[in-house]
């Protein structure tokens, strides 16, 4: 008997916990602007051998090459983007072509608001891959287009708008440089309802049914991080039971997402103006939720100060 056959057999649990041994492929796109490079060098300085601008039509010559050679290249990350133009188009079919051939990968997708990325190419004076003899915006516009497919199937988004480049560099961090033990990583974010949806959010919790704070004298001018707002919004008005049962409600999402070897979720807590109740409630939510095995949590507050 070879020390192979001696070896136990892997439960069903640990297939899903445990990183497969084979080669990582990783593939990273998204909006021009919304920060690849910066990506792809974070992925670097954590031991991904990069690639750059390749036309999807090369990935499956590619992973073929790292499926004979899995130790010389076990994390493999691929930047595709939109300067390739017509070569771009084809995308689609060079990933499903990927899947069929059994090669595993998943899509990490930057995006960024469409005033963030005009200030950014402002900033940089340099055109947008796809504006032609239009503006900007126009460039945007088509991007989004053409991308719009790739994004929803992306298995995770990462929303730069409100990140500078060392904050990016954090966040891939996070999700890529772990080993052993797949953990999950989830960013929950508090945000105001009336400057929007988060773009990346998987889940959104929508806390306006708590009495809000602001109309405490008191207690408006603090915020959800102070303790005289985290006891009103939670002592009372079905808060802390509504965390219990979300967190609950939860838990086999959570385990389908390790199934499908899926790193990486926001979850959004939303009241009026993000200065009180989400944010109060994002951080119970947290410490609930990083009490869950193998998940590990952030905490952002995306509107907090913008009043």
């Amino acid at each position: 008997m070879t020390e192979q056959d001696q070896t136990p057999a892997a439960k069903d649990d640990d297939l899903t916990s445990v990183k497969p041994a084979e080669s990582e492929l990783l593939v990273v796109t998204g909006m021009s602007g919304a920060g690849r490079s910066t990506a792809a060098n974070a992925l670097e300085d954590h031991g991904w051998y990069v690639i750059e601008n390749l036309p999807p039509q090369m990935l499956g010559t590619l992973a073929e090459l790292v499926s004979r050679m899995p130790a010389a290249l076990p994390k493999l990350a691929v930047v595709v983007d939109v300067r390739g133009k017509a070569l771009f188009a084809d995308i689609r079919e060079s990933l499903n072509a990927l899947s069929a051939a059994g090669v595993s990968y998943r899509v990490l997708f930057l995006d960024a608001s469409d005033d963030t990325l005009v200030r950014r190419f402002e900033q940089g004076r340099r055109p947008h891959p796809l504006q032609e003899d239009g503006r900007i915006l126009d460039g945007i516009g088509a991007e989004r287009i053409l991308l719009a497919e790739m994004k929803s199937q992306a298995e995770m988004v990462l929303d730069t708008s409100v990140m500078n480049v060392h904050e990016l560099a954090s966040a891939v961090t996070e999700l890529f440089s772990e080993t052993g033990p797949v953990v999950l990583s989830l960013t929950v974010m508090s945000f105001g309802f009336k400057y929007g949806l988060p773009v990346d959010a998987n889940y959104v919790a929508d806390v306006r049914f708590i009495p809000n704070p602001h109309w405490i004298p008191a207690l408006r001018p603090l915020t959800g991080q102070d303790a005289a707002v985290s006891d009103f919004v939670l002592k009372d008005n079905g808060a802390a039971d509504f965390v219990d049962r979300f967190v609950h409600a939860l838990e086999p999402v959570f385990d389908g997402y390790r199934r499908e070897n899926k790193h990486y979720a926001t979850i959004a807590v939303g009241c009026t103006g993000g200065k009180h109740r989400s944010v109060a409630v994002a951080i119970e939510l947290a410490k609930r939720l990083s009490q869950l095995p193998r998940v590990t949590t952030s905490i952002r507050h995306r509107d907090l100060g913008r009043e």
